[in-house]
């Protein structure tokens, strides 16, 4: 925040509170040309209803003056003026901090004996996997959903289609440390949009999809420029995250546009590593959690 921001809101934040005294203080006092305590007012309606001045208890205006001196005080001690840090010292980051610091003295053990038994054993633990369950949707459901079935761009959990391997080490080692994938634009290696589109209906026949076959046929050779990733059979590459293409499990869709749209413009996906976040026994958890899924 800005000096000027930070000056903007402090002055109005405590001219706020000292308003509010000032309207007390002088609606609480004596008007010229009013009646006076316990007298009739000059308002008056159907000839007997009257108003009489009965001013507010005195204990009661006085507790509008306790919520003021509060209120700046609150004020004073907690960061809520600008870029003013507040005597306490505290922050938002500090007590979070100290909240994660208090759980994981308290869950640290049971944590630490799930962490002590190999992941397909920890899979069939119904109370780990409970567990389990629970910190995926605290930390994975955001991209690959409550039910780990994924979206696009974000693979499912529950199949048998890794990108980098589905073994118990692979998908600890993807929570731990993340994963960088990337397909670059292909488009000028394959000649403009007559060799994207004989290569995308390639592709195609390989999962059995709705194809031209002249055009796969002219594709196949073009499929070679791919084959450094995907293999010259276009099964995939787990080492660096390439996808299968021979099955019907699409990442970013499987039509026949949203496969020339990969080719021409490429694709690119992070997930990040959670290690430092979660720390490993956590993530030892998640992982035998993940693998129950697809086993």
């Amino acid at each position: 925040m800005n000096n000027f921001l930070s000056w903007f809101v402090t002055i109005v934040s405590v001219g706020f509170f000292l308003g509010c005294a000032w309207l007390i203080w002088w609606t609480g006092r004596p008007q010229k040309g009013e009646a006076s305590k316990g007298e009739v007012t000059a308002h008056t309606w159907d000839g007997d209803l009257k108003e009489y001045n009965n001013p507010l208890p005195r204990w009661w205006l006085w507790l509008f003056y306790i919520t003021i001196v509060f209120g700046l005080a609150y004020m004073a001690y907690y960061p809520a003026m600008g870029n003013y840090a507040g005597k306490g010292g505290w922050t938002q980051t500090a007590q979070y901090d100290d909240e994660i610091k208090r759980a994981d003295e308290k869950y640290s053990k049971i944590f630490r004996g799930y962490a002590a038994q190999s992941i397909p054993d920890l899979a069939n633990n119904t109370a780990a996997m409970k567990s389990g369950q629970r910190l995926f949707i605290n930390n994975c459901s955001t991209c690959h959903g409550s039910d780990a079935g994924g979206a696009t761009g974000f693979p499912s959990l529950k199949d048998k289609d890794w990108l980098y391997g589905g073994s118990p080490e692979a998908i600890k080692a993807s929570i731990l440390n993340g994963r960088n994938g990337s397909m670059p634009p292909m488009s000028a290696a394959l000649g403009g949009d007559k060799g994207v589109g004989d290569v995308a209906n390639y592709v195609m026949s390989l999962s059995g999809g709705p194809h031209d076959q002249n055009k796969a046929s002219a594709g196949k050779a073009g499929f070679a420029v791919c084959a450094g990733c995907h293999g010259a059979n276009g099964k995939g590459n787990q080492a660096i995250g390439a996808p299968n293409l021979t099955d019907d499990i699409w990442l970013y869709r499987g039509s026949l546009g949203a496969i020339k749209k990969a080719i021409v413009k490429g694709h690119s996906g992070t997930m990040p590593a959670h290690k430092d976040f979660l720390g490993e026994e956590k993530i030892h958890l998640i992982a035998a959690y993940i693998y129950s899924l697809s086993n």
